[in-house]
C-alpha cells in the first residue's frame, strides 16, 4: 500500500503498548516519518482459575474487546479454540487477525468504527434474549456493551485476563527534545492519553497540549478537550493506516 503523504522526517509520539505498536511505527516510517515509541500502557497477565473455567464454558457470544484479550486468554486457552462458543466477536480488525491467527476467525466483526457501540448496532445482536455472554477484557473495562446486552435479555459474564500499568519510565529526555522531535501524538484509548498526561507531568503539560493529537474514538476526543488539547482529530477507523491518514491530514 502506498503511503498516504510524506511527512517529511517529523516525529509522530506512538504511546501504544510496546509489544503492538511495531505495524503502526512501520507504516509512519514508510510515510517519511519518525516513529517515536513512548509506551504509556503496559500489559500485566491476570490468570486465575476463575478466568480459566468461564473460558471452558459453553456460550452464546464469546466477546474480545482488544488483541490483548485474545492474546491472555491464549495463555489460559491454549489450543484457542472455544470449541463450546456459537459466535466468537470481535472489536476491530487487528483483535480479528489475532483471533484468526489463532485458528478461529471471529464470527461478528464491526465494519465501520471498531468500537462497542458498532458491535452493539450489527443485527445478529439486536435480540438477546436468553443467550449467555462471556466478554474477555481487561480489569475495569468499559461497561457498555454489557449493559446494553443486558438489557436486550442477555446473562453477562466477565474474563478479566489482564491488567494495564502505567510504566515506569523517566520522560525527561522526551521532554528535552520535544519542541524539535514531536510533532504530533497519537492515543488509542482515553487510559493512554490520561497516562500520557500523568507520565509527562506538570513540566511537560504545556508542550503535550499545544502538539497536534489523533484519536481513534469521538470519546477520547471529548477527553482531550477536556484535558486542554488545542487541535484534536478522530481518525476515520480504529486501524494502523486510518490513524496514518489522520496524521497526514493534520501536518
Amino acid at each position: 500500500m502506498s503511503a498516504p503523504c510524506d511527512l517529511s522526517g517529523r516525529g509522530v509520539l506512538v504511546t501504544r503498548p510496546a509489544a503492538q505498536a511495531e505495524p503502526l511505527c512501520q507504516l509512519i516510517t514508510a510515510a517519511g516519518g519518525r516513529a517515536i515509541r513512548f509506551p504509556t500502557i503496559a500489559i500485566a497477565p491476570v490468570a486465575t482459575p476463575q478466568t480459566a473455567a468461564l473460558l471452558a464454558e459453553t456460550w452464546d457470544v464469546l466477546y474480545f474487546v482488544s488483541p490483548n484479550a485474545v492474546e491472555q486468554a491464549l495463555a489460559q486457552v491454549p489450543d484457542g479454540r472455544w470449541a463450546q462458543v456459537k459466535h466468537v466477536a470481535a472489536v476491530g480488525r487487528g483483535t480479528a487477525r489475532v483471533l484468526t491467527a489463532a485458528g478461529r476467525a471471529p464470527d461478528l466483526v464491526p465494519n465501520d468504527r471498531y468500537e462497542s457501540e458498532a458491535l452493539l448496532a450489527m443485527p445478529e445482536l439486536a435480540d438477546m434474549r436468553g443467550q449467555r455472554v462471556l466478554i474477555v477484557r481487561g480489569e475495569g473495562g468499559r461497561a457498555l456493551f454489557a449493559d446494553t446486552l443486558t438489557a436486550r435479555g442477555a446473562t453477562v459474564h466477565f474474563a478479566e485476563v489482564y491488567r494495564r500499568v502505567q510504566p515506569d519510565v523517566d520522560s525527561a529526555p522526551l521532554l528535552a527534545r520535544w519542541a524539535d522531535d514531536v510533532a504530533v501524538v497519537m492515543a488509542t484509548s482515553d487510559e493512554v492519553l490520561l497516562n500520557l498526561a500523568a507520565m509527562l507531568g506538570a513540566a511537560g503539560k504545556a508542550q503535550l497540549l499545544r502538539t497536534p493529537l489523533v484519536v481513534i474514538a469521538e470519546r477520547t476526543a471529548l477527553t482531550a478537550q477536556k484535558l486542554g488539547f488545542k487541535v484534536v482529530k478522530v481518525a476515520a477507523r480504529a486501524e494502523d493506516a486510518a490513524i496514518v491518514q489522520a496524521v497526514c491530514e493534520l501536518l
